[in-house]
């Protein structure tokens, strides 16, 4: 039978196992303990906020229409024999666009005319004859009721002459309709009758149409209550008028290009829409080189008033949080980091505007956010000296120090 394995370990490995564990006992008693090493605390660079004067623009959806727009369409009926302009030109108030067959309309001015001269030679006789029986009247050789019959003679040729006049009147007008000019000064747009076709007077068809497009219309869209809100900031003395008279505006293209030129808002609608509950704003742009064209959509940007103590604040100071919200990270007066929840405006470059959540004098973090979070203490940075850059100067040599 075979002795317990522990019982068959010598005297002497027992005593070394024990001086082994005696050493280590002492060595940890005779360890002081490490002090607890304090993290520094981190240094950020902040923007101090400042109210200041600052355009409050709202941007809204608009549609460009002609300043003015007419349908051309003939008076009388008749071939058209020519067409005497270029599709897409510009034409003048008064210029001959189209020439309709004009031999009927001459020859019913020539027969007015003739009978014009045929009631003017009876008026004539009837004339003399009137004035002869007045004469004798007097004296009785003629007797009262032919005198009558004569004076009676000389009105109705007076009115046969009157007719007549109206008659040539007429035909000279029909005449004239003969050449259809186009009434305003603009671009003539598609021809939608040639040469040969038969027109006829008030048809639903138009030959072509004339825009004037410089200047030009600018209509946009703007919710009755967004409208309700600026007059109520105004009327508050939040926001104060940009100009006296006017308000202005300016385009954002489809392509993302600002327009040049400012325009002048003009007038706004009376009446709400009662499906969209919006109002049409209206402006007018000059268009010298008729880049802008009806029909194209735009952004437009209304400048609404001025705030004389508006903030605004860096965007690389503002974050956004997974719900969209827009945020910020402000030092407190405590050397504490303080999350803010803002309301933002709209963005001037690289700066935002912002309606609510901060004032002036809260100091903005916008450099070292990676290094903080809410609650955490932290230090702003000290400003570093500015370098020496490339474009500066180097002292002449006269101004350096002798070796």
């Amino acid at each position: 039978m075979h002795k317990p394995y522990f019982f068959s370990l010598r005297p002497r490995y027992f005593l070394s196992i024990a001086s082994l564990f005696f050493v280590f006992l002492l060595q940890g008693c005779n360890k002081s303990p490490s002090p607890t090493s304090q993290p520094p605390t981190p240094l950020v660079g902040v923007f101090e906020v400042r109210s200041e004067t600052v355009s409050v623009f709202t941007e809204l959806p608009g549609r460009v229409s002609p300043l003015q727009i007419a349908e051309v369409r003939p008076q009388i009926n008749g071939v058209i024999q020519k067409r005497l302009f270029i599709e897409g030109a510009d034409v003048q108030a008064g210029q001959v666009l189209y020439q309709i067959d004009s031999a009927l309309y001459k020859a019913a001015l020539d027969n007015a005319l003739a009978v014009l001269a045929k009631s003017q030679a009876n008026l004539e006789a009837i004339k003399l004859k009137s004035q002869r029986f007045q004469e004798l009247v007097k004296i009785n050789a003629v007797s009262k009721q032919d005198f009558d019959d004569v004076d009676a003679s000389y009105k109705q040729a007076q009115a046969d002459v009157q007719a007549s006049t109206a008659a040539v009147q007429t035909a000279t007008i029909n005449l004239s309709y003969t050449q259809i000019s186009s009434p305003i000064s603009g671009r003539v747009g598609i021809s939608t009758f040639t040469p040969g076709a038969l027109v006829t007077a008030n048809q639903a068809n138009a030959l072509t149409t004339v825009q004037k497009l410089d200047p030009i219309y600018v209509d946009v869209i703007q919710s009755s209550s967004e409208l309700m809100r600026i007059k109520r900031a105004l009327d508050a003395g939040i926001l104060k008028r940009a100009g006296k008279d006017t308000v202005k505006m300016k385009l954002i293209l489809d392509d993302k290009i600002v327009y040049p030129l400012e325009g002048k808002f003009q007038f706004s609608d009376v009446t709400v829409d009662a499906g969209t509950g919006s109002v049409t704003l209206r402006a007018v742009f000059p268009n010298p080189k008729q880049d802008l064209l009806p029909g194209m959509f735009v952004r437009a940007v209304l400048e609404e008033g001025v705030n004389e103590k508006g903030l605004i604040v860096p965007q690389q100071g503002v974050t956004h949080d997974a719900r969209g919200n827009a945020t910020a990270l402000v030092l407190n007066s405590e050397s504490k980091v303080e999350l803010r929840t803002l309301e933002l405006g709209e963005a001037m470059g690289d700066r935002w505007v912002v309606k609510n959540g901060l004032k002036p004098g809260d100091l903005l973090i916008i450099d070292g956010l990676q290094k903080i979070k809410p609650g955490v203490s932290a230090q702003v940075a000290p400003k570093e000296s500015k370098p020496m850059t490339s474009g500066d100067a180097a002292p002449p040599p006269s101004a350096q120090a002798p070796k």
